[in-house]
This record gives structure tokens, sequence and C-alpha cells, in this order.
């Protein structure tokens, strides 16, 4: 009995693990995309939205922190709390700049205008909250 409690704990353990896995890959891999856009075509737009707001446009290139690095280093294993947290924050400066008039809002389908947004947000607090597990680079870190 003992033995086979042990057996289901390990398959158990395997399984978060994987389901940590598959958060991570999910979420840095499309953030991923939104960055490596920004990356090629430039950060003018969201430099410009800063100066609008009186803030100083090299600030934008930050989002490529939050939106490329971040992201990479996510899906990697590697510092994966601190990661997701650098991301959650992307997400939170995203919303401030663009999204807090939509906040009430729906979409032309019906959806919830930032649902992208909180979703993001969200899927990174999750994954700061439970680490890289073990199929990660860094795994035997701390801060993962």
């Amino acid at each position: 009995m003992v033995k086979s409690l042990l057996m289901d704990s390990r398959r158990s353990a395997a399984k978060d693990d994987f389901g940590r896995l598959l958060l991570r890959l999910a979420v840095g891999g499309l953030m991923l995309f939104h960055g490596l856009h920004k990356l090629f075509h430039g950060v003018d737009g969201i430099s410009s939205m800063l100066v609008a707001k009186g803030l100083p446009g090299f600030i934008a290139y930050g989002v490529l922190v939050g939106e490329v690095i971040a992201p990479c280093l996510i899906i990697l294993g590697i510092l994966t709390r601190p990661c997701a947290l650098v991301l959650a924050l992307t997400m939170v400066v995203a919303w401030l700049m663009v999204g807090t008039g939509q906040t009430f809002a729906l979409d032309a389908v019906g959806a919830w205008a930032i649902e992208s947004l909180v979703f993001y947000f969200v899927a990174a607090l999750a994954i700061a909250c439970l680490g890289a597990g073990r199929y990660a680079l860094g795994s035997q870190s701390k801060w993962n």
C-alpha cells in the first residue's frame, strides 16, 4: 500500500511539472510574438505614447525586456519567477498605457476588450506562484 501511494504521488508530481512546462511554453511563446514584432519593427509607437503622457520615450525599450527577454527565460525555465513578475508588470503598464479606457468595454464580437492583457497578467502570476517545475534549465535554482 505504501509503495502504491509513493508511485501515485510520483505520477502526480510528473503531471504537475508537465503542466507547468505547458503553461510556460504557452505564455512565454505567445508573448514572444508580441515582443518579436516590436524588436523587428521598433518601439516608436510606444515611445510616442509615452512622450504624449509626459514620460521619456526611451522607456519604451523596456517593453523588449518584458516581451522578449522575460518570455525567453520563462520558456527555458531560467529565473522563472522573477521573469514572470516582470511579464505581469509589463501587462500592468500596457493596461495603463492603452487599456484603462477599455476596462469595462466589450469588443466587436462581445469579448472583454482587455482580455488578452488580463490573461497574460494572471498567467504570469500563476507562473510566478508555481515556478518552473522539473522540466526547466534552471530547475535547481530557488528563483525557479
